[in-house]
C-alpha cells in the first residue's frame, strides 16, 4: 500500500519516521517495493494554529497536503506529529484517503506493556490534555507546575531546531525522572515525535515508550497490505 506522510512538523521527525519506515520494511524481509510520499507542512503553522485552537484552520492546511498525498498514489497517510493530532478527528471526516493515526495502538501497547499510569512529555497542550484525552483504561500525569512549562519550552525548541542542549535533555529526564519517582508513574510516554533527539543513546533511568516507534509501526503494517483493503492497524 502506498503511503502518504504529512512531514516538516518537525524536520526531524520527519527523517525518524523515513529512516525506520525504510529500516522495518527491509528487516521484514518484504521484497515489494516500499511506496511513500511525503508532504511539507510548516511547523510554525501548526504551532500558532493549536495555541489558537485554531481547528478549521488546520485542517484546511493538512486537508490540502492529504489532497496532493492522494494524487500522488497514496492509499493512506499518517501525521507524524503527536500535537498534530489534536485535529485528527475533524481531519478524518474531510481526507480523501484513510488516516493512520497515532493514538489509537498507543493504549493498546501501553496494556500489552503491563503499563496502567504513564506520564507524559511533550507540547504543552498534549500534557494538558493528557493526550487529547484518548486514553480510556490507563492513568495518565503530566510534570508538575512549573516543570510543564519547561518541558514545553525545551520540547518546542528541539522540535523547531532539531538538536538539544544539554539543559534542555536534563529539563526533560528531571520531569520524567520525578513523575515515577514523586507521581508513581511506571513508564512515560514520549507524546512528542522529535524527543528522540533527547533519548537516543542517553540512558534516562526510567522506562519509556516512544509513540513515534508505535506509529512507525502501525504504519509499516499499513504498508504491507493491498491497496484499497480496509486498515487494519
Amino acid at each position: 500500500m502506498h503511503i502518504g506522510l504529512i512531514g516538516g512538523i518537525g524536520p526531524a521527525a520527519t527523517e525518524f519516521y523515513y529512516r525506520n519506515l525504510v529500516k522495518a520494511h527491509q528487516l521484514s524481509g518484504d521484497t515489494t517495493q516500499l511506496e511513500l510520499t511525503i508532504c511539507h507542512a510548516q511547523a510554525r503553522d501548526l504551532i500558532r494554529n493549536i495555541q489558537a485552537g485554531a481547528v478549521d484552520e488546520q485542517v484546511k492546511i493538512f486537508e490540502g497536503l492529504a489532497k496532493r498525498l492522494s494524487a500522488a498514489g497514496a492509499d493512506a497517510l499518517a501525521v507524524t506529529s503527536i500535537a498534530g493530532h489534536f485535529c485528527i478527528s475533524e481531519l478524518e471526516r474531510v481526507s480523501p484517503i484513510p488516516i493512520i493515526d497515532a493514538l489509537s495502538g498507543l493504549e493498546r501497547e501501553l496494556i500489552e506493556r503491563g503499563y496502567t499510569k504513564v506520564g507524559v512529555l511533550g507540547n504543552k497542550v498534549v500534557m494538558e490534555t493528557r493526550l487529547f484525552n484518548s486514553f480510556r483504561e490507563t492513568e495518565i500525569i503530566v510534570p508538575p507546575g512549573e516543570n510543564l512549562a519547561n518541558v514545553h519550552e525545551a520540547y518546542m525548541s528541539i522540535a523547531l531546531s532539531g538538536a538539544v542542549s544539554e539543559e534542555q535533555r536534563n529539563t526533560i529526564f528531571q520531569a520524567g525522572a520525578g513523575m515515577c519517582a514523586d507521581q508513581g508513574a511506571q513508564a512515560i510516554v514520549l507524546a512528542g515525535t522529535d524527543l528522540f533527539v533527547a533519548f537516543d543513546g542517553y540512558e534516562c533511568g526510567f522506562n519509556y515508550v516512544d509513540s513515534a516507534l508505535v506509529h512507525i509501526e502501525a504504519i509499516h503494517h499499513v504498508s504491507r497490505q493491498k491497496p484499497n483493503k480496509r486498515l487494519c492497524t
